[in-house]
C-alpha cells in the first residue's frame, strides 16, 4: 500500500545498518577479549560455519538455480557477508552458548573486512566490484560501529541507550526491511515466479541447513547450548549488510536475495522457538 515511500528511505539504509551494529555491539562486554587463547576456537568455528558451510551452500545453490546476473550477484554478496547481528540475541532467547556465539560473531565480523572483498572479487570480478569502495562500506558497517560501541560504553549516554536499545534496534530493522521490500514491490506483485527459486534457496539454507547442523552436532556429542550456537552461526547471514552492498554496487534487483531471506529468517526464528531441544 505504501511501497512508493521506500524510494525516499533508500539513502537511510546504510547509516541505519551502521547504527544497528553500534547498538548491538554495546551488549558485548570488552572483558571477553581478556584471554586471547580462548578466542581461537569460537572464532574458527564462526568462520567455518558462516563462510565454509553457509556461504559455500549459498554459492552452490546460486550456481544451479539462479540465472539472472543481478540476483546471482545478490546471492554472492550474501555468501560474502558475516553472520546476522541477530545471532547474539537469538542465542539468549534459545539458550545457546552466549559467550561462544559472541566471540564467534565478533571474530567473523573482523575477518569479514578481508574475506568479504575477497569472495566478491573472486566470484564477481574486480571490474564489477570496486574492492576499495566495498572495503569502505564494510568499514562503515562493521569496524566503525565496533569502535563506536566501545567509546559509547565509556560515556553516561550508555545507560540511557541500554534502556531503549531493543526498541531502537527493532524500529531501525523495520525501516530497513520496509525499504528493501518496498523498492522490490513490483517484483513481488507482478513477477512472483522470479521469487520462487530465491525462496527455495532461502528456505534450504535456514530450515534445511539448521536441521542438518543440529543432527550432526548432536551425533558427535556437542552440548545443546553449543549446538544452538552453531545452528545460528551456520544459517543466518547479515541480510541488511548484503542488501546494502547490493543496493550500492548493483541496484535494487540485487537486494532480492537478502529481502526474501529476511522473511525466511523470521519464520526460521519462530521454528527455533517451537522445535524440541533434542
Amino acid at each position: 500500500i505504501l511501497g512508493g515511500l521506500a524510494e525516499h528511505t533508500q539513502a537511510l539504509v546504510l547509516p541505519a545498518l551502521g547504527l544497528v551494529m553500534t547498538l548491538s555491539s554495546m551488549g558485548v562486554s570488552s572483558d571477553i577479549f581478556s584471554s586471547p587463547r580462548s578466542l581461537v576456537r569460537p572464532i574458527l568455528a564462526g568462520i567455518v560455519m558462516n563462510y565454509v558451510i553457509l556461504g559455500g551452500t549459498l554459492l552452490l545453490l546460486n550456481h544451479f538455480l539462479i540465472n539472472d546476473p543481478e540476483i546471482s550477484a545478490g546471492f554472492i554478496l550474501l555468501a560474502a557477508v558475516p553472520p546476522a547481528v541477530a545471532v547474539i540475541p537469538f542465542s539468549v532467547m534459545y539458550r545457546g552458548n552466549l559467550n561462544f556465539t559472541m566471540l564467534a560473531a565478533i571474530g567473523t565480523y573482523l575477518s569479514a573486512l578481508l574475506i568479504t572483498p575477497a569472495i566478491a572479487v573472486l566470484f564477481l570480478g574486480s571490474s564489477f566490484v570496486q574492492p576499495l569502495k566495498l572495503l569502505l562500506v564494510l568499514v562503515e558497517l562493521i569496524l566503525l560501529p565496533l569502535i563506536g560501541s566501545r567509546l559509547l560504553l565509556k560515556t553516561p549516554l550508555a545507560k540511557q541507550l541500554n534502556r531503549y536499545r531493543g526498541d531502537m534496534i527493532n524500529w531501525i530493522f523495520f525501516l530497513v526491511i520496509y525499504t528493501l521490500v518496498g523498492i522490490n514491490r513490483q517484483v513481488f506483485l507482478e513477477q512472483p515466479l522470479t521469487i520462487v527459486p530465491i525462496a527455495v534457496i532461502a528456505l534450504l539454507t535456514t530450515f534445511g541447513l539448521g536441521w542438518l547442523i543440529g543432527k550432526v552436532a548432536r551425533a558427535i556429542g556437542l552440548s545443546e547450548p553449543t549446538t544452538v550456537s552453531l545452528m545460528l552461526l551456520g544459517t543466518l547471514k547479515n541480510y541488511g549488510t548484503a542488501a546494502g552492498l547490493g543496493l550500492v554496487i548493483y541496484g535494487k534487483q540485487a537486494t532480492l536475495p537478502a529481502t526474501v531471506a529476511t522473511i525466511a529468517m523470521i519464520l526460521y526464528a519462530l521454528w527455533l522457538g517451537l522445535r524440541p531441544s533434542h
